[in-house]
């Protein structure tokens, strides 16, 4: 029987902790089901070394943006770099940007306006916004509603461990929860209950990979193979079977990510 098919939506293979590694990384994938994979790029000056992993390899696909955490010491971008780095054929969303008070509170405010640019970029794109929070659940509420005022765009909100009112303000502007390795975690089950109270047509799973692994490699190096772990605990929390939560992922990722559904590899 062919093991069901995911797709890791948010991992870091140009992480040096995959160097040398990275064609058995992509066959264990593979092994486990793991078909796609979305690699992303946090720092814009590290684009060119991400764009290379997903053309050297078919099932990789990428994403760029300055990460929160970073954004104080990178150059802000611009919506018309975004924009220009979005016309590569397997560049498949914007971001990962967001909000991060948790450690780097103090440049909240070039971290919202970064977040703004972002989001004009994922609009003007079509694209996908990829969405980093933690610790800032009342603004980022508020500047993603904001700036869905201004003009609608599509999102998810990668590896989201947030409060169930931060949820429910991205599922009601019509956003997406990607489930991580943190709602596999044993302590994790207030989270489990709020991806429960979600559509489950709103939902992603990812690794985050090399963070975030979940069990049974807790504490280890997370790969993108591991997203099937992640996965089956997702079924359980949605009372499907695992191939019909797998199946019913795949149909989120394509319908928000249509870009990299739509992808023909070159002959």
């Amino acid at each position: 029987m062919q093991t069901p098919h995911i797709t890791d939506s948010h991992c870091h293979l140009d992480f040096p902790d995959f160097d040398g590694e990275r064609d058995q990384i992509i066959a264990d994938a593979a092994a486990a089901g793991v078909t796609r994979m979305v690699t992303i790029c946090t720092r814009l000056k590290n684009e060119p070394q991400v764009r290379a992993i997903a053309e050297k390899y078919a099932p990789v696909f990428y994403a760029a943006g300055t990460h929160p955490m970073s954004a104080a010491e990178e150059p802000l971008a611009s919506v018309d770099e975004l924009v220009t780095l979005a016309q590569h054929p397997k560049f498949v969303g914007i971001g990962e940007t967001g909000l991060d008070y948790h450690y780097t509170a103090e440049s909240a405010d070039v971290q919202q306006q970064s977040l703004r640019i972002h989001i004009a970029a994922a609009r003007q794109t079509g694209l996908p916004l990829i969405i980093h929070a933690r610790a800032a659940d009342d603004d980022m509420a508020r500047i993603l509603a904001e700036e869905h005022a201004n003009g609608a765009y599509s999102c998810v909100m990668h590896c989201f461990s947030s409060s169930a009112e931060l949820a429910r303000a991205a599922l009601d502007l019509g956003f997406y929860l990607s489930m991580s390795g943190i709602s596999a975690f044993p302590k994790s089950q207030e989270l489990r209950d709020i991806f429960a109270a979600a559509p489950v047509d709103r939902i992603l799973v990812e690794t985050d990979a090399p963070y975030l692994a979940p069990p049974p490699h807790r504490g280890r190096r997370n790969q993108p193979a591991y997203t099937a772990h992640t996965a089956r605990v997702g079924a359980e929390v949605f009372g499907l079977e695992y191939a019909d939560f797998a199946t019913q992922t795949q149909t989120n990722f394509e319908r928000l990510f249509t870009k990299a559904a739509q992808y023909k590899a070159p002959a």
